[in-house]
């Protein structure tokens, strides 16, 4: 059996994915209990299935391997998440690939590989480079602006991971449904996020229109689709659902006003009112871990009460197991704000103690 014990050596052996693929062949998953009715094959990598609380892998398994890459959703997978996030940006040639930045420096090789290609501000954008070219970069650990490691104890090995598309991930998940849900009981899903769609409009990208274009060829736009679509941007998402009469389910994530590189008032959207008003456009929210959970009286905050009045979810974003600044163990929190009524949790671990309803 592949316990999570031994899917964490596997990890911090650095093996690639063909390793891990191998895996997963004879493997018995590591997954919480799950009662929704299986019907064919085919309806089992598309269809909604969602069990009563959530767990979505942030950035694929991105507490143990270099975020967003696929050996990331791979390991995510194994370990029992219920969703996976894919982060979108545009290229060059209006690919959807999956990163979490509007640059790449911070999680690529890029300043070795293309030495000139930055712009003025002296980043590296992955919109001014083809997929073709993004294909020659290597993905690593989140890093500082110094280089230093955002965390310190996470993957420290030199494979070789490359940025995949949207579609190669959509791809990969299901056919992982495909050979395991009859084993798993469940269907994982996806849970794309535009980033940054006012800054891709600048640049002549229109991130809503071609998501949309995307999800409707892979068969993906319909109300029963197991996905969320997120965003910082309500007029984005505003834009799926009225526009572009976008079907799938959409959660508007929720910030900070002093947050540098958001327009959006977060204030506002945190009143009966603002949660009111994003519930005509929106299936629910994604809060920061701390709109919900007061560190200071370690507790949860009222917010996440009102926000489920107005006929809300809510999926808080970010359990960390390594996080340094918590008022409590991770663990305590994560079954305080499920006990309070959240409806899933993002979060860079997926941990055994997670999976038991």
């Amino acid at each position: 059996m592949l316990t999570f014990k031994t899917i964490k050596q596997i990890v911090f052996t650095g093996l690639c994915l063909s390793c891990l693929s191998s895996c997963i062949k004879t493997a018995s998953f590591v997954t919480k209990p799950f009662n929704a009715q299986i019907s064919s094959t085919d309806n089992q990598t598309n269809t909604q299935q969602t069990p009563n609380f959530i767990i979505i892998a942030h950035r694929g398994a991105s507490g143990y391997l270099p975020e967003h890459s696929k050996e990331a959703a791979v390991l995510a997978y194994m370990q029992g998440a219920d969703y996976i996030e894919q982060d979108l940006v545009v290229t060059k040639d209006d690919e959807l690939i999956v990163l979490h930045d509007i640059y790449l420096e911070r999680v690529t090789n890029v300043e070795t590989v293309f030495p000139n290609r930055k712009r003025k501000d002296n980043r590296y954008y992955a919109v001014d480079f083809t997929l073709a070219e993004l294909r020659r970069l290597s993905l690593h650990e989140r890093q500082t602006a110094k280089k230093r490691p955002v965390f310190s104890q996470r993957y420290r090995g030199k494979a070789h991971f490359s940025i995949t598309t949207f579609r190669e991930q959509v791809e990969l998940i299901r056919e992982l449904n495909r050979q395991f849900t009859k084993q798993t009981g469940k269907t994982v899903g996806w849970y794309p996020e535009m980033k940054s769609p006012k800054w891709h409009l600048q640049e002549g990208k229109d991130l809503a229109e071609l998501l949309t274009k995307e999800l409707n060829e892979l068969g993906l736009n319909k109300r029963s689709a197991n996905i969320f679509v997120q965003s910082f941007d309500p007029t984005s998402l505003q834009r799926l659902k009225n526009e572009f009469g976008i079907q799938v389910r959409l959660i508007q994530l929720i910030g900070e006003n002093t947050w540098n590189g958001y327009s959006a008032d977060y204030n506002a959207m945190k009143t009966k009112q603002g949660l009111e008003a994003i519930s005509k456009y929106a299936d629910g929210i994604g809060p920061w871990l701390r709109q919900i959970y007061d560190y200071n009286d370690n507790q949860v905050s009222g917010f996440l009460a009102r926000a489920k009045e107005a006929g809300l979810q809510v999926h808080p974003y970010t359990h960390r197991e390594d996080a340094a600044d918590l008022p409590d163990t991770p663990k305590n929190m994560f079954f305080a704000i499920k006990n309070a009524g959240a409806d899933g949790i993002f979060t860079d671990q997926v941990m055994p103690y997670m999976l038991n309803d």
